[in-house]
């Protein structure tokens, strides 16, 4: 049997796969170990993407070429408004972090890169560029977190980022993310492979990030 198209694109992205999912950051989190200072960079970071990661669910919502897409679109924006969002602020109030303090760390260069290739794929009105960030960005999380070892971190704050990388709903969207992506890429392979590969690599450089000021 063929490769599924996702998968053609999963291999051709590496190192950089192995490197995001395999990541030191990736690792002290799944083991608890991941210090305070790291976790709060690293979410405080993450935070600033929830609105350019519902841009781009609405533009997915606006070029899908089906109301079942549309729908499964529109309960993922649900969940990322409701219950992720509430996550990061239950996090930010664990880890002593205020609005304003927040507010005043500057965005991290990966941040700003990855932000701009989301806003850059929902202005470009092409379904095929949508889903391949949506794809990387929710099929890499769901990688790494389905391979944490059990039982989980005893704090919530990394076991609750984990398990809401890692839960039925979340398979099932990531599974319809490369199912879509599967029946549309092939169409505009060169398209759907840079865009892929360039946010696998700014997802392991994202990582890096919540390390810089300790190294």
């Amino acid at each position: 049997m063929d490769d599924r198209f996702t998968d053609l694109l999963q291999r051709e992205s590496q190192p950089d796969w192995s490197a995001a999912t395999g990541h030191r950051f990736v690792r002290e989190l799944c083991d608890g170990t991941v210090g305070d200072e790291a976790m709060a960079r690293y979410l405080v970071q993450d935070h600033r993407f929830l609105d350019g990661f519902l841009m781009l669910l609405g533009a997915a919502m606006a070029t899908a070429d089906s109301l079942a897409a549309r729908l499964r679109y529109g309960r993922s924006a649900g969940i990322v408004s409701g219950e992720e969002n509430t996550y990061f602020l239950r996090a930010f109030a664990d880890l002593g972090i205020d609005e304003a303090e927040r507010a005043a760390v500057p965005d991290a260069e990966p941040t700003r890169a990855l932000a701009a290739l989301m806003r850059e794929a929902a202005a470009s009105g092409r379904y095929v560029a949508v889903l391949s960030v949506l794809c990387v960005a929710e099929w890499l999380y769901l990688d790494w977190a389905s391979a944490a070892p059990r039982p989980l971190p005893q704090r919530f704050v990394h076991a609750e980022w984990i398990t809401l990388h890692d839960n039925p709903d979340f398979r099932a969207f990531v599974g319809f993310l490369r199912g879509e992506l599967d029946r549309v890429g092939p169409a505009d392979p060169d398209t759907a492979r840079d865009v892929f590969r360039r946010v696998v690599a700014m997802e392991a450089a994202f990582f890096d990030a919540a390390y810089a000021q300790d190294e």
